[in-house]
């Protein structure tokens, strides 16, 4: 069941200010260097498409794989005139596409969002079953010894477009014995119209990951780890990095 849902009429204005480009650059960078001359990527939890499109105008046939129906229909919409895109309805921890991909990615800490054992599993095997022996799978996620040095604190945000403005509130609550974090958004959307104010409450439920639990995870879908680096920034992991990327490959047969 997916957690976006009012949630997903705004997320675009949210996230305007998050630069796609870059970190699609970035992903770039990983996969030339990591899975040269790849072409088909599938994009597990593909939310809007913003990544997805930027990849396309790097090369790349994408692929994207979304639970929220409304986060899909804005991106149909954004990419109907571009050919290497196209669209499946489905949860990332069943999802069958009955097809094999360079490349496998899961961004913007999709594998936070799976927070219990079964659905990290699920949504690893996922991604072991669209690779052929030469893919690679690039996830980021929560990093855990930065969440548990830098704890999360309540945060406000402050958007507005040409029909809104937006407040959104985020009030975490920790459960350190499950490695989750509970993140309670409370959000006010004024209309610009008719100054009419709008609330929408929705929790999101985060799991931050260690490096040990991500190789046990790994090997049980016949993956193993290649790299491990601060997104981004290419910096060693530690515990100043609350966002980490792995990249992963099949284990040799």
């Amino acid at each position: 069941m997916s957690v976006f849902v009012e949630y997903a009429r705004y997320y675009d204005l949210l996230y305007r200010d998050k630069d796609y480009a870059g970190e699609a650059a970035y992903v770039h960078t990983i996969i030339q260097s990591c899975a040269s001359g790849a072409r088909s990527v599938l994009n597990l939890g593909c939310g809007s498409g913003r990544h997805d499109r930027c990849l396309a105008e790097l090369g790349y046939e994408v692929t994207g794989v979304d639970i929220s129906e409304e986060m899909l229909t804005a991106a149909r919409n954004a990419a109907a005139v571009n050919p290497g895109l196209k669209y499946v309805h489905g949860d990332v921890r069943t999802v069958q596409l009955e097809k094999k991909f360079d490349v496998v990615i899961s961004l913007f800490h999709v594998m936070s969002y799976q927070t219990t054992n079964a659905d990290l599993m699920a949504a690893v095997a996922t991604a072991a079953d669209h690779m052929h022996s030469k893919s690679i799978f690039i996830f980021d996620c929560w990093y855990g010894p930065g969440v548990l040095t830098d704890r999360p604190t309540v945060r406000v945000k402050e958007l507005e477009d040409e029909a809104l403005a937006v407040t959104r509130i985020a009030q975490p609550v920790m459960h350190p014995s499950e490695n989750v974090v509970d993140v309670n958004y409370r959000m006010f959307i004024k209309s610009k119209v008719n100054s009419e104010i709008h609330e929408i409450c929705e929790t999101h439920k985060m799991r931050y990951l260690f490096v040990p639990e991500i190789q046990l995870l790994l090997t049980g879908a016949g993956l193993e780890l290649s790299r491990s680096e601060e997104w981004l920034t290419g910096a060693r992991l530690g515990c100043a990095s609350w966002n980490a990327v792995f990249v992963c490959r099949k284990r040799p047969a």
